[in-house]
């Protein structure tokens, strides 16, 4: 190539560096891609992931053979050890051919490069960092690119088997080898050993690559300060100096003050590694390479790649003549390295802490500041990024190290405060926008025209497009920012990229080399332009972590260490937030990476490897023809998805943090409900027992017993250093609630995610299951805790959940509804037991089953049941569970729905006694049919009577059925007063409706009320849920009139069997309970809702068939009064009492009907006599 046949002007020096580099990128990706791919296949035990030419043991040695004779295998001659791949070649060109064509992809890249960097050679390119920004960081870019293209492609351990193979199989198919294996195979041999490869290959480029490196000098030592060095010039403080608060923060290198840090080392290092010979040469080279070995143990190759570079650089050296000194320089660097490197950088993180916070502080409340000071924010994210990326890269591929150095539980608080700086940047884009607007219209402009004017020699060219910048900045105005306009400065930016090319090469006619002024203020424009248009490339470019996705075992490790640290804790969220960044690290060269190429794409033929230039020149990367849809589909399986890896990273983060703050919460209201456990009635009876007996001075316990801690003496502080648990555990809660409640909700990979609907959710689930827990239900000693202490423990569960309001703006209402409205039904929405079933069934299979065995009686006075003395003594005392304040209490907790179910629970139990009894009837339907025709023949009625069976199993199932029923008016007069206090307007209009029915209305009108007035826990005259539960029974082959018969003859066998109580002991009245021993009083609601609620059925008239009833029972009971036996008259006064009490009861009877019947002056010596005899037997 002559000089004299070369335009510098005309080689577009800036748009093959823009797009060599971009597609670059792509293929690291691509063939990082492989390597993982066969790290994968070296791993995996799964024989779909890898292909059957890979693992079948009769085909290792036809792979090991083209491995062993790579590149130059002789097929024809070598049939025996090849013979096997022949079936198999269909399958290989089908399944590598994505690999192979990457390879040629990456060969015909480094073609474009070395023809790029041979063009920029014969230019003379003059390099300057801090003149022609640009230029100089997208060539030394695109030579650290291309450098660690070839070492990664000379890691992949099966490049020689991928490409062998599938040009064996290309050879057998189409007779002939690949165009393009023969350099391909030589390339790969050529790179065995690629750094040694690379510094040959750069020997030419020596010089243009040591002037960019050492254009360094004045940026790179000034960017690797210690952290006294930044204390003490007061780095990136805005409150060092109010006076100048205002003024913009400005440099003459202004791009340079937010590159990173490790972009710059690894050019150094590459860099200088390449071209060695300027160490030798130049005092300043040396200083940057001594500087940047000293800082770092390991560079960044790509992602989690990593380069030794002490190693590399040594074993390099150690075989060039006259290097020993460079050899020492290196060693003495990597002594230093692992010496003072990890303490260094944990100083800069600790100063970083401070400053990224108070000037995030600052920021937040005065946003306007983001103007003059963006140079400052971007600065800060770059700096802790370069430190976060080296302690991430150093924590996991250093293995000799102090633990103290790369350890860092404080590492959250950095990336939090990174993110806080982040979201005011994305909050006040248009504070920034409108400053920046008025900057470059009102100084740039002018400043750059000035300099314009001043040039002594500016060509027609370079003339045009400094015009065309003053006249795109002078056009600026805010109204254009007020207006919501949307800016794109790409051009500008381009053109000031295509200017600099021109202006950097020899004997141009404007040589920026000479006007450096310009440079400097262009570079400066630039970065005012990007404040006003890409504001979220520059948060990418400076502040980007997405290669946390390739450390995921030392992100959550962090995140560990972050939750197990109190203090760390607030700043969790950060963890989460760094998942947003993943999909950043994506490239369109490998779109399997982000699942954006879908089969869709695949159907149409889209190709994620196919490049385009914007001259037109020879840069499209190769187009590969092959089944996409097979493709997809094969590589579905293995590839990685950084976009699932994002998603479940987050997710798996967001929801250890809601546990944390749940098993928090729940400590906190176990310590609650300890405090208000203490508050129970039961603990006050030893307090009392103290007080009586020290006025009565009497000495009781043992001497030097201490005394019991009254309630509240955890609240009183003799100082306040004093910290209980209980306020170690709100302080931690506060401090997680905070990062809990940080965002409302984050995006991730088009997904959208919301921390407090995580805590909700684990919420619901932890005060679900503590509910039920709380109950202490023991299946096998059928304990279980009384409804008040649930209730008081609920209650305190639930003022604590409340508070958690003032941490974390969610709906703690939501979770309240949500929960305790499953607790009133039988089974929660996971299947799980609820309260409402758990106490349903201790009622029901514990309390009322031991009131039927005789062990407990109902006492209509005290309106609970109480336990009677028997030999066994119950394990529970039942007054406790059914008095009126514990019925309300288990109303309170159980609700309108599920005393429903209690009730029909309790209707279901009474229908199968129900349905005993009809059989009983259906026995003696002969002679009850008799009985009931015959009430006024007494000798007659005699004779019938000792007919009867079962006369005793009908009045203890009748009894059963009054019991449930007394149990059912404990539970609905509990749930009236509950609902009386909650909702007092509505009970009351529920009530009024009830009363006000008329007797003419329709039975299924009356019903309906009466449902709505039994739900709000009011007395009916006809029980609703008796009438469903008995109207549910099935008859079989009985027609109605038959169960109207049945129904009326069960009343008469009732009537007629009451004579029998007066012989039994229990049947004794007592007037202190109100009540009988046997319960038999029971049998007054037995028979009046039972009357009701069949005849309601079966549409008799229930006045009339009580009237019946109470004539039968009075003749049968007056009969009795002729008795001369005393066993069998024992308790007569007893029995006459229950017809008063069934008449009292019954909404249907009257007394002046019982006169009818029942002479009142018997009930009268009846009352007389027993009041009587409880007087004489308690004396």
């Amino acid at each position: 190539m002559s000089r004299g046949a070369l335009q510098p002007s005309q080689q577009k020096l800036a748009e093959k560096l823009t797009i060599l580099n971009d597609r670059g990128v792509g293929m690291l990706t691509r063939i990082y891609n492989i390597k993982k791919q066969g790290q994968v296949w070296k791993a995996c035990g799964d024989p779909k992931a890898k292909p059957s030419y890979l693992i079948d043991k009769n085909l290792e040695s036809a792979v090991k053979f083209i491995v062993r004779k790579f590149p130059a295998i002789e097929t024809r001659n070598n049939n025996q050890q090849l013979a096997q791949l022949q079936k198999e070649k269909s399958e290989i060109l089908k399944n590598l051919a994505l690999y192979y064509f990457t390879f040629v992809d990456v060969m015909e890249f480094k073609d474009h490069v070395s023809e790029l960097l041979n063009t920029i050679d014969v230019c003379q390119v003059f390099f300057d960092i801090t003149v022609n920004f640009d230029l100089t960081k997208n060539y030394l870019d695109l030579v650290v690119t291309y450098t660690t293209l070839m070492m990664l492609l000379s890691r992949i351990e099966e490049r020689k088997a991928i490409i062998g193979l599938y040009n064996y199989a290309h050879e057998m198919t189409h007779g002939s080898s690949d165009r393009e294996y023969p350099r391909l195979g030589q390339m790969i041999v050529d790179y065995e050993n690629p750094l040694k490869k690379l510094m040959e290959e750069f020997v030419p480029h020596g010089k243009s690559l040591s002037d960019a490196l050492v254009s360094l000098q004045i940026v790179y030592p000034r960017r690797n300060l210690s952290a006294d060095q930044w204390r003490n010039a007061q780095l990136l403080s805005l409150i060092s100096a109010p006076s100048t608060m205002l003024n913009p923060a400005q440099s003459d290198t202004m791009p340079c003050e937010y590159l990173s840090l490790d972009t710059m080392e690894k050019w150094i290092v590459f860099g200088f590694i390449l071209c060695h010979a300027a160490l030798n040469s130049d005092p300043a080279a040396l200083s940057l390479w001594k500087l940047a070995l000293q800082s770092s143990s390991c560079l960044c190759l790509f992602r989690d790649e990593v380069f030794h570079s002490h190693k590399a650089a040594e074993d390099l050296f150690v075989n060039i003549r006259g290097y020993n000194k460079r050899v020492n320089d290196i060693r003495e660097c990597k002594e230093s390295a692992l010496s003072h490197a990890g303490s260094m950088h944990r100083e800069r993180r600790k100063f970083l802490r401070s400053a990224l916070k108070e000037l995030a502080t600052v920021l937040a409340d005065q946003p306007g500041l983001l103007g003059p000071k963006a140079l400052f924010v971007f600065m800060a994210l770059s700096f802790a990024r370069d430190e976060i990326i080296w302690l991430l890269r150093h924590a996991d591929n250093i293995q000799k190290k102090s633990t103290d150095d790369f350890i860092d539980k404080h590492i959250a608080e950095l990336i939090f405060y990174m993110e806080e700086l982040r979201a005011h940047v994305r909050k006040y884009g248009p504070v920034m926008q409108r400053y920046y607007v008025q900057y470059l219209s009102g100084f740039d402009a002018v400043v750059l025209n000035e300099l314009v004017q001043n040039l002594s020699v500016c060509p027609e060219d370079e003339s045009i497009i400094m015009s065309s910048f003053v006249n795109t900045m002078t056009s600026l105005s805010i109204k254009q920012v007020e207006d919501g306009e949307v800016f794109d400065f790409r051009g500008m930016r381009l053109d000031w990229f295509r200017l600099q090319a021109y202006t950097s090469v020899s004997k141009a006619s404007l040589g920026l080399a000479d006007h450096r002024e310009l440079g400097k203020m262009m570079n400066t424009i630039i970065f005012h332009t990007k404040m006003v248009d890409s504001l979220v490339e520059m948060l990418v470019e400076t502040s980007d972590l997405s290669i946390f996705c390739f450390y995921s075992r030392a992100f959550e490790k962090m995140f560990q260490q972050c939750l197990e640290l109190p203090s760390q804790s607030r700043y969790s969220i950060s963890f989460p937030l760094l998942c947003t960044h993943f999909m950043s690290c994506t490239h369109e060269l490998c779109p399997e990476e982000s699942l954006e190429f879908t089969q869709n794409d695949a159907k149409n033929k889209k190709h994620p490897v196919r490049g385009s230039s914007a001259d037109g020149n020879a840069l499209l990367m190769r187009e590969v023809s092959r089944d996409w849809p097979d493709w997809f589909e094969l590589t579905k399986s293995t590839r990685h998805h950084i976009g699932d890896r994002s998603l479940s990273l987050c997710n798996m983060f967001l929801d250890e943090m809601a546990k944390q703050a749940r098993n928090l919460i729940t400590d906190i209201c176990t310590e609650q409900c300890t405090l208000s456990d203490q508050l129970l009635p039961k603990h006050c009876a030893k307090t009392i027992s103290q007080a009586v007996n020290k006025k009565s001075k009497k000495q009781t316990g043992k001497k030097g017993e201490p005394e019991r801690e009254k309630p509240g003496v955890e609240s009183m502080r003799k100082n306040r250093l004093l910290v209980t648990n209980l306020d170690k555990l709100h302080t931690a809660l506060s401090e997680l609630c905070f990062s809990i409640n940080y965002v409302p909700n984050m995006m991730v990979w088009e997904h959208t995610f919301t921390p407090r609907e995580y805590l909700t959710s684990h919420l619901e689930i932890r005060f679900t299951k503590s509910i039920v827990g709380m109950t202490m239900y023991n299946q096998a000693t059928q304990e279980i805790a009384k409804p008040s202490e649930l209730l008081t423990s609920v209650r305190a569960y639930m003022t604590v959940l409340q508070s958690i309001e003032n941490y974390v703006q969610i709906d703690i209402t939501r979770v309240f509804n949500n929960v305790l409205l499953q607790q009133t039904q039988h089974l929660d929405s996971h299947g799980e037991p609820t309260i409402t079933s758990l106490y349903t069934n201790w009622y029901l299979e514990t309390l009322l089953r031991q009131v039927s065995n005789g062990h407990i009686a109902y006492f209509a006075a005290m309106k609970a049941f109480v336990n009677l003395p028997t030999e066994n003594e119950l394990t529970f005392n039942a007054e406790e569970y059914s008095d009126i304040s514990e019925m309300c209490s288990l109303s309170e907790l159980l609700g309108p729905y599920g005393m429903k179910f209690l009730s029909e629970s309790l209707m279901w139990h009474i229908s199968s006694q129900v349905a005993e009894l009809k059989k009983l009837v259906v026995d003696n339907v002969e002679v009850l049919t008799q009985m009931r025709t015959s009430f006024d023949k007494p000798d007659h009625m005699a004779a019938l009577f000792k007919r009867l069976t079962s006369v005793d199993s009908v009045l203890k199932r009748m009894t059963i059925i009054g019991v449930i029923l007394s149990f059912r008016s404990l539970a609905q007069e509990a749930l009236r007063d509950v609902l009386s206090c909650h909702i007092p307007f509505l009970v009351s209009s529920v009530e009024d409706f009830k009363d006000h029915i008329p007797r003419e209305t329709d039975m299924k009108v009356a019903m309906n009320v009466y449902e709505l007035s039994s739900a709000a826990g009011l007395p009916c005259e006809i029980d609703p849920a008796l009438v469903v539960a008995l109207s549910s029974q099935k008859s079989e082959n009985i027609s109605p009139e038959e169960e109207y018969k049945i129904a009326c003859l069960l009343m008469v066998f009732v009537a007629v069997a009451m004579p029998t109580l007066a012989s039994n002991v229990m049947s004794q009245y007592s007037p202190a309970i109100e009540g009988h021993c046997n319960n038999i009083h029971c049998l007054a609601k037995a028979v009046n809702q039972i009357a009701a609620a069949l005849f309601t059925i079966h549409k008799g008239s229930i006045e009339d068939r009580l009237k019946e009833f109470l004539a039968l029972a009075s003749s049968s009971l007056l009969k009795i009064g002729q008795e001369t036996d005393k066993t069998t008259t024992r308790n007569r006064e007893s029995v006459y009492l229950l017809l008063d009490m069934i008449v009292q009861e019954s909404p249907f009877l009257t007394m002046d009907l019982l006169e009818s019947c029942f002479p009142y002056v018997l009930l009268r010596n009846a009352y007389h006599a027993v009041y009587k005899q409880s007087v004489s037997t308690s004396t």
